[in-house]
């Protein structure tokens, strides 16, 4: 099973908590971590496995129904 190295950190501070997850799929890395990880909106989530550019996401809450979650961010155009 892949292992994601992850860090979380705020606008107001730099990292403020890191570590490491070991699941079947990417999706199930995002989950355990939202699930153990205290996180407030605006939040910055960098994940990925070694070899690799980590993956960036924001914690945001859903304009629409006001669902909190994990959003892509700093994604590039094609």
């Amino acid at each position: 099973m892949p292992r994601y190295q992850f860090s979380i950190s705020s606008p107001t501070e730099r990292v403020r908590l890191a570590g490491a997850v070991t699941s079947e799929t990417f999706s199930q890395a995002l989950e355990a971590i939202a699930d153990q990880a205290e996180a407030g909106e605006g939040d910055t989530l960098e994940i990925g496995v070694k070899g690799f550019p980590p993956a960036r996401f924001q914690f945001t809450e859903s304009a629409e129904d006001g669902t909190i979650s994990w959003q892509p961010t700093g994604l590039l155009a094609a």
